[in-house]
């Protein structure tokens, strides 16, 4: 890593779940950090790091090297690109790290550089405790150039992996919430079978462990599922959001996706009741179908209205 005196100065915008402990372990890596968020109060949790607070955007990127966006979705991205680009200074890259669809992300970059700005699409995956221990899966779609720049940054917050031109990123996320999201699902279709069968749900998970079964997502979400722990981590919302972008990807690429749409329905059955609730939730969707079978005797453990 370069010596902290050399970093740029950094506007941080969003500072939320993911974005509050990634702004953090920066500022504390020693990147002089302008903070904001439509919420100040929630920017304001970053001063006792050293950063500085910024009622507005267009005060959060004047005079900043890079602008990191952490936002929603791709709507407030755009309109907070839109705030932001008339107190940009040229040359200024922005690294949006964000999950947006890849459209998205191209007219993003396409925009940037109508004016004289860089852009990479830096989507990220390892939830909450990944951005706090600096352990994020960090995939970057942009120049080669754009992303040895940010490197130093990239490395305060996890491993970067550059997987292609502007857009790229955004595919390779997809990928990886493809992934995250059918698992999830299989996961708890596993951990019901087991119970309706009568197996013991925990140790039939123990013994497929150490086999090719095994994967973070039965570790950690399979155990969520056995415990009934529905708080969050990622929410049921945010896959669906993501699973939405990957089926929309697929239609502009040619390719049926059987899988991405029945992970998406079963995501949209608990949506309105559920939205907050972490993504493990698939198990409560698959209840719902099989209303005779229950994992465990626990008692459901959901996030405060």
């Amino acid at each position: 890593m370069t010596d902290p005196a050399s970093h740029p100065a950094v506007a941080f915008l969003g500072i939320g779940l993911m974005g509050q402990p990634m702004a953090a372990r920066l500022a504390d890596a020693g990147f002089p950090l302008h903070a904001w968020n439509r919420s100040t109060a929630k920017a304001r949790t970053l001063a006792t790091h050293g950063a500085r607070i910024c009622e507005s955007v267009e005060e959060a990127v004047r005079g900043v090297a890079i602008v990191v966006s952490m936002l929603e979705a791709g709507p407030a991205v755009s309109m907070t690109m839109d705030a932001a680009l008339p107190a940009m200074a040229p040359g200024t890259l922005w690294i949006d790290m964000s999950s947006t669809r890849h459209d998205e992300a191209l007219a993003f970059h396409a925009r940037l550089g109508r004016q004289g700005m860089r852009f990479l699409d830096a989507p990220v995956s390892g939830g909450v405790p990944g951005a706090q221990e600096g352990k994020l899966a960090i995939m970057a779609g942009g120049s080669l150039h754009d992303f040895e720049e940010a490197l130093p940054l990239f490395e305060v917050l996890g491993s970067a992996q550059l997987v292609g031109p502007a857009g790229s990123g955004q595919v390779a996320k997809l990928c990886n919430q493809l992934i995250v999201g059918a698992t999830l699902n299989v996961v708890a279709e596993a951990l019901l079978l087991a119970q309706a069968a009568g197996a013991d749900p925990a140790a039939v998970r123990e013994a497929i462990r150490g086999g090719f079964a095994g994967s973070r997502i039965l570790e950690l979400h399979g155990q969520r599922m056995l415990d009934r722990n529905f708080v969050p981590g990622g929410q049921v919302k945010s896959q669906l959001k993501d699973l939405r972008n990957v089926l929309a990807a697929a239609g502009q690429a040619g390719v049926s996706l059987p899988m991405a749409a029945a992970a998406t329905r079963s995501y949209e059955a608990i949506e309105a009741e559920l939205g907050g609730a972490d993504h493990a939730a698939a198990l409560l969707a698959l209840e719902r179908i099989n209303p005779e079978v229950r994992l465990g005797t626990g008692e459901d453990r959901l996030p405060e209205a």
